[in-house]
């Protein structure tokens, strides 16, 4: 696993859709959308390469009274407008952006090999399920209906009846994460405009390309311009624009730190957030080899485990420990790092240089505390790191950073435990319950544990993986609020609404 070398980073926008949004030059200088209008400011922030972490753009730093001007359209006009806009036109305007992604796909292939340090064929992937959850929207809408609730079953209701119907709650801000910047704004404006809500969305500050790139297809394809805005704001800075009221609704996806920042400063409203994980698996005796290797190290080592659903424990019946152990060091030893762009390269550099020391350091801890490093662990560079298994005694789990923390790069811990019980203790110990896996053919066993896992999902025979969200996730416990997923997602941005007819005195029911 070593790290190849890499040339100078540029990047250059070349399809003519998106070029309007940028000034070209030595650093292309980005506008952003706010509410119909693409606006520059007085400030910009340098949006950095972690490939070799020179500065590739600059976007606007906004102020709070930019913000604010865009805000008072978004809420007393976009609102209307996207909900006064056919929900079979909505749907049109997600097709639209969808050829329009592919129209342009290599631009954004370009920046988040760039701009997030993916190699080309996760890059690939992200626009290609970024397209799938534009054109699955259908299936949202599918979900949004309501109730008949005839009055007769009640002394007190007679000849009334009453109808409950979904809404939309108004205006949406969403906060995406640096790690999929793509996808996870197609989801959020996807499930906010679907019902009709408006949406304002902050973008990441190490990765808002992909954000700002995107306004503009949604602005090609007739997404009402009033009822979007991308805000490029530090996010030190946001604490005055959570508080808004007009926000009814948060979507955020990030740490568990964050989320619950967010929550104080926020206050009373609907909240949709998936946060820390660092996921569990369980291997029993009777799991099947090399499957269970080559599932468990990918769900290590994808995207450089920045990944809120990447494995970081795996506990082992003593039937397998040993098999288990030298499989995965000779599939994690396969991983070559280095420069994106090489196409030999299978995993990229992290996001920035903090994140790398966070993980060198909670590397550090668990050798202080006697773990042993099975493969990997070494610092290659400032944003590059070779992904590292760590075996460790049972008896000193509970006493490691990485057991209490969720780190978010690649490392995982491997333990030995007496069986599937104490596997399902420790695990539930943790603070966090995204999700987990259980690696097996025992169904009976598997079962039980399923039940058992205080999680939000458990992949059986698999690691966990969101994908476009076709199968709903979300965390439990510090791991999240809400669930995400095609359809599932419509409740909570929405309100209930009931609407009671009386009729009574009518002669519209004659009772007994």
């Amino acid at each position: 696993m070593e790290k190849t070398k890499s040339s100078k980073i540029s990047l250059e926008i070349t399809s003519n859709e998106l070029k309007p949004i940028l000034e070209q030059g030595e650093t292309p200088l980005f506008k952003t959308f706010l509410a119909g209008k693409w606006v520059s400011s007085k400030e910009y922030i340098d949006v950095k390469s972690p490939i070799d972490w020179s500065t590739i753009a600059k976007v606007p730093r906004l102020s709070l009274n930019e913000v604010n001007e865009a805000l008072d359209v978004n809420y007393e006009k976009g609102r209307w407008d996207i909900r006064n806009l056919p929900g079979e036109k909505r749907l049109k305007v997600y097709h639209r952006v969808a050829d329009l992604l592919e129209k342009t796909r290599e631009d954004f292939v370009n920046a988040l090999i760039m701009n997030n340090g993916k190699i080309r064929a996760a890059a690939n992937g992200e626009v290609d399920a970024s397209i799938e959850r534009l054109i699955r929207a259908d299936l949202d809408a599918k979900k949004i209906y309501g109730d008949f609730v005839p009055g007769d079953w009640s002394s007190e209701s007679l000849e009334t009846e009453a109808i409950v119907t979904r809404e939309p709650l108004g205006l949406v801000l969403a906060i995406v994460p640096f790690n999929y910047p793509l996808f996870d704004t197609v989801n959020k404006i996807v499930y906010s405009t679907v019902i009709g809500n408006a949406v304002v969305v902050k973008s990441p500050s190490s990765t808002p390309l992909p954000l700002l790139m995107l306004a503009r297809l949604f602005e090609l394809a007739g997404l009402p311009p009033t009822s979007f805005s991308i805000i490029t704001v530090p996010g030190r800075d946001m604490d005055e624009i959570v508080k808004d009221k007009r926000f009814q609704v948060i979507s955020l996806t990030g740490s568990t730190e964050t989320g619950e920042h967010v929550i104080r400063v926020g206050g009373i409203r609907q909240y949709l957030m998936e946060l820390g994980g660092g996921d569990p698996v369980i291997v029993l005796k009777d799991a099947t080899f090399p499957l269970t290797a080559q599932r468990i190290a990918t769900g290590i080592t994808s995207y450089t485990g920045q990944r809120c659903d990447s494995v970081k424990l795996i506990f082992a019946e003593p039937e397998v420990y040993e098999t288990l152990k030298v499989q995965l060091v000779q599939e994690i030893s396969k991983v070559k790092v280095g420069d994106p762009r090489d196409g030999a390269t299978t995993a990229g550099p992290i996001i920035d240089e903090k994140t790398a020391d966070e993980w060198e350091n909670a590397i550090d801890d668990a050798k202080k505390k006697g773990a042993n490093i099975l493969v990997g662990g070494k610092r290659l560079g400032p944003t590059y790191i070779e992904p590292a298994l760590i075996e460790v005694n049972k008896s000193k789990l509970r006493d490691l950073y990485l057991f209490n923390k969720e780190v978010f790069a690649s490392v995982a811990i491997l333990v030995k435990v007496d069986d599937a019980n104490e596997a399902l203790n420790l695990a539930n110990s943790r603070r966090y319950g995204l999700d987990a896996s259980v690696f097996g053919n025992d169904i009976n066993r598997i079962r039980e544990l399923i039940r058992k896992l205080e999680v939000g999902a458990v992949y059986v025979n698999d690691a966990p993986k969101h994908g476009i969200g076709y199968f709903p996730f979300g965390g439990r416990k510090d791991s999240g609020v809400g669930r995400e997923g095609i359809g599932y997602t419509i409740e909570y941005v929405t309100a209930m609404k009931t609407i009671v007819y009386n009729y009574k005195g009518r002669n519209v029911w004659k009772y007994m």
